[in-house]
């Protein structure tokens, strides 16, 4: 077998930042998220040493060099926009405090990549100004799906793409990045590679950057993986797919620099605050939340089945219902219609509804089932769900719920003020149950009587806009099988 080549005169190596915390990167980057959310705008040097503060106290960074934490710092704000600057003050972005509110890894992956390109300020100035004098052009995620889509044209998605395939045919290739080139003519390039049986470069410092973005892809649940080598579609989320592909987005202002084939560094610099406020732009109209069932969904056919059942997963309060037997079945279909799978707190809610439910049926105590009842957010008591023990004493739920493509660490959670409070005056009948939803499991924690646990010591609480407690999962709460509501 011979090795393929880029012919020289179309070889050209892309680039960005690659986070030292890449292995781990979904902790940090919602750890990050909600830090900054909590820090808010501040004058440059505040913003910058609460910042590292933050990033010393997350696990593992205690005894790093502040060299170390600067790092992490500026790649997370170069990479994924985190922070924006100003002549004075520095703030958390939009994608940060949307992060950091939604709990919603997927989508910030999914946005993350809608935004990404080359030539971007995620890189250092002199590094920009290379790919524009060699002309690049070029979004990553947009034309991969592109290629991917074609490459299915008949229909499915049997047909992968590799990581070296991605590196040698399209990131380090001229004629794509450059010259735009159709995908038609990369997949025969790439079918007449596998035909002839070429090998590439594998490799890690080369096909670092082109596995970077197919890695953060799988994160965003657009590509999906069985062995780790080769990626494909993942047609259940089709509505996103065609927005990246038909997307005309676009950061411009380096492009007459890039027809010129020319700039100076100045230049350059000076599109860096346009580049932050573009990735923080407000896109509001291009909805990319979490369509869960789709998400935990393996296939086509098990989406199905979890669309059919999903009034048992994420059933409503059904407690209205409960003197009006003959109704219950069709008033809960006609709720499950207007149900949006894409509200993660809202699901959160509902598995845990159902899970309250079935726990008292389980414990022989189904009459009081009719106690347990979902809180409208509008009433601001404090928790999410009211529920009961078997001895008929109150429960009261809040539910913490993150998606993510996986698991997250557990020792994190953010109430509010009201939410602190209500469980100051409620006591050990105050509950958090924290529910990570991901690809392969759903995991529930619950931590009884947080403000006891503190005054205890058991528990770190910072206060802020309410309280930022973190703990040990296996001193303190414990881990519960979630149960799924069944009549």
């Amino acid at each position: 077998m011979s090795e393929y080549k880029i012919p020289e005169e179309y070889y050209f190596r892309i680039h960005h930042v690659r986070p030292r915390f890449k292995g781990d990167i979904e902790n940090v980057l919602i750890y990050v998220a909600e830090e900054l959310a909590r820090v808010g705008e501040k004058p440059t040097d505040e913003f910058v040493q609460a910042v590292n503060n933050a990033l010393y106290q997350y696990p593992g960074n205690a005894h790093r060099e502040l060299k170390t934490i600067n790092n992490w710092r500026t790649e997370i704000s170069a990479l994924f926009g985190f922070i924006e600057h100003t002549d004075t003050t520095d703030k958390p972005g939009r994608r940060a405090v949307e992060l950091a509110n939604n709990q919603d890894l997927v989508e910030s992956f999914k946005v993350f990549l809608y935004n990404f390109q080359y030539p971007g300020a995620h890189i250092k100035p002199k590094n920009v100004l290379e790919q524009i004098e060699a002309g690049v052009r070029f979004k990553p995620a947009q034309y991969i799906l592109q290629l991917l889509r074609y490459a299915n044209k008949d229909g499915g998605s049997s047909v992968g793409i590799t990581k070296f395939e991605a590196c040698h045919c399209i990131f380090n290739d001229l004629r794509v990045t450059r010259d735009n080139e159709g995908v038609e003519a990369t997949w025969k390039r790439i079918s007449d590679n596998r035909k002839n049986k070429m090998e590439y470069d594998q490799t890690g410092d080369v096909v670092r950057y082109a596995g970077d973005i197919i890695d953060y892809m799988e994160i965003a649940n657009l590509l999906k993986t069985y062995d780790s080598r080769t990626y494909y579609l993942n047609t259940l989320e089709e509505e996103t797919i065609i927005k990246f592909c038909e997307s005309t987005e676009w950061f411009d202002e380096y492009d007459s620099m890039i027809a010129s084939r020319a700039g100076d560094i100045e230049t350059v610099k000076a599109c860096g605050s346009g580049w932050f406020a573009y990735v923080n732009r407000d896109i509001q109209d291009t909805d990319f939340s979490t369509d869960i069932l789709a998400f935990i969904a393996n296939d086509e056919d098990e989406l199905k089945e979890l669309k059919k059942s999903s009034h048992a997963d994420g059933r409503p309060d059904l407690s209205e219902f409960f003197d009006r037997e003959e109704a219950l079945e069709a008033r809960v279909e006609s709720y499950m219609e207007s149900f949006t799978t894409k509200d993660i707190g809202d699901i959160g809610e509902g598995l845990v509804h159902g899970h309250e439910c079935m726990r008292v049926k389980v414990g022989g105590r189904e009459d009081l089932i009719h106690l347990i009842k979902r809180i409208p957010t509008q009433f601001a008591v404090g928790y999410d769900i009211s529920s009961v023990e078997l001895d008929e004493r109150k429960r009261y739920i809040e539910v913490k719920t993150t998606i993510s493509s996986k698991p997250l660490h557990f020792n994190r959670i953010h109430l509010t003020k009201n939410e602190w409070n209500t469980a100051s005056s409620t006591h050990d009948r105050y509950y958090v149950y924290r529910l990570l939803l991901s690809k392969k499991e759903r995991k529930l924690f619950l931590l009884q009587d947080p403000v006891g646990l503190y005054k205890a010591d058991k528990i770190d609480m910072i206060p802020g806009d309410g309280a930022d407690i973190t703990f040990d999962p296996s001193k303190v709460g414990e881990f519960e099988e979630l149960l799924t509501w069944k009549n």
